[in-house]
């Protein structure tokens, strides 16, 4: 949903942040794990109730996980064992950073917020869980209104503008809720649609006799 305009508003700063890293010397596996170390920390100001610091350095955060992969890139060191890398320590953050917010949530007994928190997190995980079970069966998915750029994005503002948490947990919820569905609906068509087309090839020969 962001991702077209975040591209084109930050072609240029991307691309000059892109060049730093190359020449500061920085690897994509280093950026990796700079981003979950950020997340780990960011979790732990959450835990301390430090919203609006923890909201700040999601920037940092999120810089570190934009870069890793144009850095791979820039180096032809782009593989299959630094996605499977990069995917994990993503999951690894996530997990980090909602149930962080759970526990600091619960534990000032915001209740509404806090289960927004913990849906948030479901929804979050169910997102990239269905991307990975379709990718193991050679599907394609990338619909979805809430992927990881937009959480971000909303969270950042949940943390640092007052009054912003819990309706911006609450979108992250609805939209990611609804992500779930767009991509379930899109990989179960797909392969509705091999399954036909093997049906199909199969049943020709027979005709042809």
């Amino acid at each position: 949903m962001l991702a077209p305009a975040f591209r084109t508003i930050f072609t240029w700063p991307y691309r000059i942040g892109l060049a730093g890293l190359y020449r500061a010397g920085f690897r994509a596996w280093q950026l990796t794990i700079l981003s979950l170390a950020t997340n780990v920390v960011i979790g732990w100001l959450l835990i301390r109730g430090h919203f609006f610091v923890s909201g700040l350095l999601l920037i940092v955060a999120g810089v570190f996980d934009i870069f890793d992969g144009g850095v791979a890139r820039l180096r032809g060191e782009a593989s299959r064992a630094g996605a499977f890398l990069d995917s994990v320590m993503d999951r690894i953050s996530d997990v980090v950073l909602f149930s962080c917010l759970f526990w600091a949530l619960a534990g000032q007994r915001h209740r509404l917020a806090a289960a927004l928190g913990l849906s948030s997190l479901i929804v979050t995980l169910l997102i990239s869980h269905i991307r990975a079970e379709a990718e193991a069966m050679d599907l394609a998915l990338t619909e979805g209104l809430m992927q990881r750029l937009e959480r971000y994005v909303l969270l950042m503002v949940g943390l640092t503008a007052p009054g912003a948490l819990v309706p911006v947990l609450a979108v992250i919820t609805g939209l990611g809720a609804l992500t779930v569905a767009q991509r379930a609906d899109s990989a179960w068509r797909q392969l509705r649609r091999r399954e036909r087309a093997g049906s199909v090839r199969r049943r020709r020969p027979a005709q042809k006799g």
